[in-house]
């Protein structure tokens, strides 16, 4: 990811169709969308956890987080990074955190709130924007079942973009309506989560999303097409005719020319 740029991330929010997003959890998934013409990756904090055993937005996860980002750091893409909350983080480590994936050429960040103080979350966001990266605040009110959630929303990114926020993020918001009035009232990227409950890509586009996260989706499809294949093979089937070889998965790693 050398060179990689922040504000070529941030121009990938403003263009005439949403940035969508896929979320990789390894060097493998990521190489996989890379190869596959994905110009952005995230990465996904449930993927990461439950891949290393270990339970997602707790905090557990800072140490296998800077890992994939080392990892990730010799593919040709714009990286951005779930942190979380922050692991639990004061603003200043925060900051250092950020530094230090800005370091290894991430160019993103997204930063949860758990529902939790808005006014810690404003340090939070004011402390990651000091490297420069592009910071993706996202407010948990509609997942965790936030009082007048789609009042509190707006609230929380009015409230979170004036701390320096470049985007926001609602996962869990699907009524177009709602959609439509927070991009009209933030003046930033909207970043909403892809659900098969929710409008689809196109209506999005006509909605004035900017972009659209994959989220955890990559990884619990992945889980269930390797628990599916089992299955078929068990009861007498030939899957995996169309599987992607031996051969290009070994020559994507080998291409990885960054630190590992």
């Amino acid at each position: 990811m050398t060179g990689m740029s922040s504000a070529e991330f941030a121009a990938l929010h403003r263009g005439p169709r949403p940035l969508l997003l896929p979320n990789a959890w390894d060097h493998a998934s990521a190489a996989a969308l890379v190869a596959a013409g994905f110009r952005a990756v995230g990465t996904t904090s449930l993927g990461v956890a439950a891949a290393a055993g270990l339970p997602d937005g707790t905090g557990a996860t800072r140490a296998e987080t800077l890992t994939l980002a080392r990892r990730l750091s010799g593919l040709e893409c714009l990286l951005t990074v779930d942190i979380e909350a922050g692991f639990g983080l004061p603003p200043e480590e925060l900051a250092e955190l950020v530094a230090e994936l800005a370091g290894l050429g991430a160019v993103g960040v997204n930063l949860e709130d758990g529902l939790g103080d808005v006014g810690r979350q404003r340090e939070l966001i004011a402390a990651a924007r000091t490297s420069g990266l592009f910071v993706n605040a996202r407010t948990d009110t509609h997942w965790l079942g936030a009082a007048d959630a789609d009042r509190e929303a707006l609230s929380r990114c009015e409230s979170y973009v004036d701390a320096g926020a470049d985007g926001v993020f609602v996962p869990g918001l699907t009524d177009e309506r709602v959609i439509a009035s927070l991009v009209a009232a933030v003046g930033v990227p909207v970043n909403v989560l892809y659900s098969p409950a929710g409008p689809g890509y196109e209506r999005l586009a006509e909605l004035g999303v900017a972009r659209l996260s994959c989220g955890s989706l990559l990884f619990r499809a992945a889980l269930d097409a390797a628990v599916a294949t089992a299955h078929a093979i068990a009861a007498g089937n030939h899957p995996g005719a169309d599987a992607v070889s031996y051969e290009e998965v070994a020559a994507r790693a080998a291409r990885q020319d960054g630190p590992r």
